[in-house]
């Protein structure tokens, strides 16, 4: 027996400390190496934190919600055997890579893992012990015939300790899609649950319990960030009306010959007309610094598209927007959603924006007021598209009524910086754009 500090290692450059988002163990809690300790978040990137040996957990580091400094003992863990004595972790230190079915020495392993566990009263030791499966014979080379491919399940690439939670939780690996790197981690199996979460039905007049759940993490930077932003920044909004119609069926036009390329929204075409509008009112595209009393203009534009998680709203940021082509921008926006929502989205890939579009979809409503993205000037919000009867030219001096789909555009300014001439003319200009969708495409 031995006891083993594992601390917080450095998971950021500059970062001094982190938050405690989630304890996946407690005290007395028995952990095999690769197990999921904790979740620790610093600058909007929750981290994961896996135990580099097994044991029993004798001390954790405070609560949910604590902050942690860089090299702080995260937790004491009281070991099988001898192991140094001290050492700075890292997340997912243990990078072996084991295949979906063991080999005779890996149930060896697994089985003497559980025998220890039971020893000690551990309820997994059930769930470590698999029964021991002999190896099929290969057939020699006159006997081989053509064979399926082996199964997906077969090529999954996991920790033992993975496995071992998804197996008490019912779930076939075959079905998780890995966030990175092909191999699956407990956060790909946080991610499948709550994508499957939603897929039952409650009956009606079910009573939902009272709850008290205590604002950390994520949650309480948004809230101190939307707080900030209202107390600090003097907001306006202006909302226009445009004909989305055109630019709806260019959209159709493309995606009809799209191939293999990504399938174009409403967003990346959004986006490519703010990035034309933008050059004629630099002063939106902008950040201000209340403090040393400093706007600082940009040329390029690092647009943050605001992402709904399970965690809470979250801004990752497409870097130089105004470079790529509509269909890089619908590549990237899917590329950075699904890494918000997967906890897996880096530090830089979450900061450093310069202005922000926020939109809910087909949940977009008639028009909204959304909140600054402190220190940016400016936010955009493109509401719900619908269709109304409109008068429009019929081409010989008079007008007929036909269907078009509208769209309102919100926009949100800081009055410190932006006038509402400014706010007013850059949604005129954008509205021109959007209303001759051709120019999109025009050099």
């Amino acid at each position: 027996m031995g006891k083993f500090t594992f601390r917080l290692p450095d998971i950021g450059e500059g970062i001094a400390e982190a938050e405690i988002v989630a304890w996946h163990v407690k005290v007395g809690d028995r952990i095999e190496e690769d197990g999921r300790v904790a979740d620790v978040m610093t600058d909007k990137a929750t981290v994961e934190m896996e135990s580099p040996v097994s044991g029993v957990v004798l001390e954790v580091a405070g609560a949910e919600g604590d902050m942690i400094a860089i090299g702080s003992p995260l937790v004491i863990i009281e070991t099988d055997g001898e192991v140094e004595a001290d050492a700075h972790g890292t997340p997912a230190v243990a990078e072996r890579i084991e295949a979906e079915t063991p080999d005779a020495g890996d149930v060896e392993r697994v089985e003497a893992e559980a025998a220890r566990g039971a020893s000690t009263g551990s309820p997994r030791a059930e769930v470590l012990a698999e029964p021991k499966t002999e190896k099929p014979q290969a057939p020699n080379a006159a006997q081989a015939e053509p064979v399926e491919a082996p199964s997906a399940s077969t090529k999954v690439l996991a920790s033992p300790a993975v496995r071992a939670r998804a197996k008490d939780l019912g779930i076939d690996l075959a079905q998780v899609k890995a966030a990175e790197d092909g191999r699956l981690r407990h956060a790909d199996l946080d991610a499948f649950l709550a994508y499957n979460a939603g897929s039952g039905f409650g009956s009606v007049g079910m009573r939902a319990k009272d709850e008290t759940i205590k604002v950390i993490g994520l949650r309480r930077r948004i809230a101190e960030n939307m707080a900030a932003s209202k107390r600090n920044i003097p907001h306006f909004s202006y909302v226009e009306e445009c004909d989305v119609t055109a630019l709806e069926e260019l959209r159709a036009q493309l995606n009809s010959a799209r191939g293999a390329k990504p399938k174009l929204t409403m967003l990346p075409l959004l986006i490519s007309a703010i990035c034309r509008t933008l050059p004629q009112f630099p002063m939106l595209n902008a950040r201000y610094d209340d403090e040393a009393g400093v706007v600082q203009r940009f040329g390029t534009v690092h647009l943050g598209i605001a992402a709904q998680t399970d965690a809470g709203l979250m801004v990752p940021v497409i870097r130089d927007a105004q470079d790529k082509n509509l269909w890089q921008l619908a590549a990237e926006i899917v590329r950075l959603a699904e890494a918000a929502r997967s906890g897996s989205a880096k530090s830089e890939e979450l900061s450093g924006s310069t202005l922000t579009v926020t939109s809910l979809g087909p949940l977009g409503g008639v028009a909204t007021t959304p909140v600054i993205n402190r220190p940016e000037v400016a936010i955009i919000g493109p509401n719900r598209i619908i269709e109304r009867p409109m008068f429009i030219p019929d081409g010989m001096g008079g007008e007929r009524i036909a269907k078009r789909k509208l769209m309102n555009i919100s926009i949100s300014c800081d009055h410190r910086v932006v006038d509402g001439w400014d706010a007013a003319s850059f949604i005129q200009a954008l509205k021109k754009l959007i209303e001759t969708p051709v120019l999109l495409l025009a050099d």
